[in-house]
């Protein structure tokens, strides 16, 4: 399947009313909790956003196209959002990832991308070449809102019982990461 820009455009500007819609408000009893050593909160995965729209997705679009794949990425600091989210409340990070994405967008437009800009490569540091196309079709459904909202599902069923696994996916188990390894690092 072909990469739809317009497409991408469209779930990424979504994205944050939808993040804001499914969290804004909620118990911290929920959003704060996370289950266990190396897993996030629905809070951390906002964080999580907030650092990536700053961090990752566009300095890795300009770095494309203005260096090629004769320069590699910069690596992802996948827990940047532990210092970041400091001190930050939940609605304030929803608040800051919605700016930033707006920005990232007015950006995106900007650059006029052609078709041939979407197969220039750039260099992921852990999996090599990456075409344009397949880094903005892997921004797009990235901790897709639905996600940080199974965060926040399982802390609703967390009384457990034989009903508790089959209601939510675990994040080591997301079928999108195993298919879409551009997502990682």
């Amino acid at each position: 399947m072909d990469h739809n820009l317009p497409h991408t455009i469209s779930l990424l500007s979504r994205t944050p009313a939808a993040l804001n819609a499914l969290l804004r408000d909620l118990p911290e009893a929920w959003t704060l909790r996370n289950e266990g050593e190396n897993t996030w909160s629905a809070f951390d995965v906002v964080g999580h956003l907030v650092h990536g729209e700053r961090t990752d997705w566009m300095p890795r679009a300009r770095m494309i196209l203005q260096f090629g794949d004769t320069k590699p990425f910069e690596p992802f600091d996948r827990w940047g959002q532990e210092r970041e989210s400091l001190g930050k409340s939940l609605a304030q990070l929803l608040d800051e990832f919605s700016r930033l994405r707006s920005e990232s967008l007015i950006e995106l437009r900007a650059m006029n991308l052609r078709p041939e800009d979407l197969e220039r490569r750039g260099r992921h540091p852990a999996l090599g070449a990456v075409t344009l196309s397949e880094l903005l079709a892997t921004w797009a459904p990235y901790f897709c809102p639905l996600g940080a909202c199974s965060y926040v599902g399982r802390q609703s069923v967390f009384l457990g019982g034989p009903l508790q696994e089959p209601l939510v996916p675990r994040p080591e188990e997301s079928v999108f990461q195993a298919q879409n390894p551009a997502c990682r690092d």
